[in-house]
């Protein structure tokens, strides 16, 4: 989990860096049905909030724990995260996930194998949820400094 955590706190720094440079015409550049990227970073904080919620629930719940999926296109239209102020958006973002992080290094090995049951009945770990989490960042990090 250590190359995980490192990963995730180098994205987390180099995004801090580079985000507030990006120009807001770019960040909010709309294609017919896709996010601008401004959204995708909204996105991206939904992400976060429930996976706070996921992470720190797994650790007091009866186990297995039941992963609830969430409605992503709705979550970002709901929260207006196109009409946002970037550098609230970056700071909200931003501290939700040094909060995971936080979580993510103080979960122990015998937590890692925790049994996680997704909505389609397959059955995951809570290490393979942790890493899933960073990989899913990267990808849609990438999407925004495209």
């Amino acid at each position: 989990m250590q190359d995980t955590i490192l990963k995730f706190e180098q994205l987390l720094g180099e995004s801090a860096v580079y985000f507030p440079t990006i120009d807001i015409s770019i960040l909010e550049a709309k294609r017919t049905g896709k996010w601008s990227k401004k959204e995708i970073l909204g996105h991206l904080t939904d992400s976060a909030i429930h996976n706070l919620v996921r992470f720190t629930e797994i650790d007091y719940l009866e186990q297995p724990y039941y992963h609830r999926p969430y409605q992503q296109h709705n979550l970002v239209v709901i929260n207006q995260y196109q009409e946002m102020d970037f550098p609230e958006l970056i700071q909200l973002w931003l501290s939700l996930n040094k909060q995971i992080i936080r979580l993510f290094k103080s979960v122990n090995e015998e937590a890692l194998a925790y049994k996680i049951i997704l909505a389609d009945e397959s059955v995951i770990d809570l290490r393979f949820l942790m890493t899933d989490y960073v990989e899913h960042l990267e990808h849609h990090i990438k999407q925004i400094k495209d």
